[in-house]
């Protein structure tokens, strides 16, 4: 593997923490797909996990809920040919769900108030639209 992958900030994904499955894959390779196992697992205990910050661990089981096992996330992936490049998709993959998943809310949007001038100017304009179409009428004319 490449090295640490990084959640965010300072805080990567622990190797330690880090469980692997791998199985026979699926998809092209011909032969050498029923003699290899390059299919990867990537298993993180993210409910019991020493790793994040607690807000942060929080915050990603409410997230991530549907996706967990007994507080468990899974990722798999089978797109290489190579165990090795499985390894690094699923690293990658599992850093951006836990990225995403731990990101702070959006803030608050505060509506803005429509300037009393503005609403005014309106009224004031439909007013005279209405008095507009009023003169077109042919009432009074004879």
């Amino acid at each position: 593997m490449s090295g640490p992958y990084l959640i965010r900030g300072a805080v990567a994904l622990p190797e330690s923490e880090l469980r692997w499955r791998f199985s026979r894959s699926s998809g092209p390779g011909g032969q050498h797909v029923n003699t290899s196992d390059t299919q990867v697992e990537l298993r993180f205990d993210l409910a019991n996990t020493e790793a994040l910050p607690e807000v942060w661990r929080e915050r990603a089981l409410e997230r991530l809920a549907n996706r967990l096992v007994d507080g468990v996330l899974v990722v798999r992936a089978a797109e290489h040919r190579s165990q090795w490049r499985n390894r690094e998709t699923a690293c990658v993959r599992m850093a951006a769900l836990l990225a995403e998943a731990t990101a702070p809310p959006p803030k608050r949007r505060k509506q803005a108030r429509t300037p009393r001038g503005i609403v005014e100017r309106r009224l004031r304009e439909k007013k005279q639209r209405g008095q507009l179409k009023r003169g077109r009428s042919g009432r009074g004319w004879d």
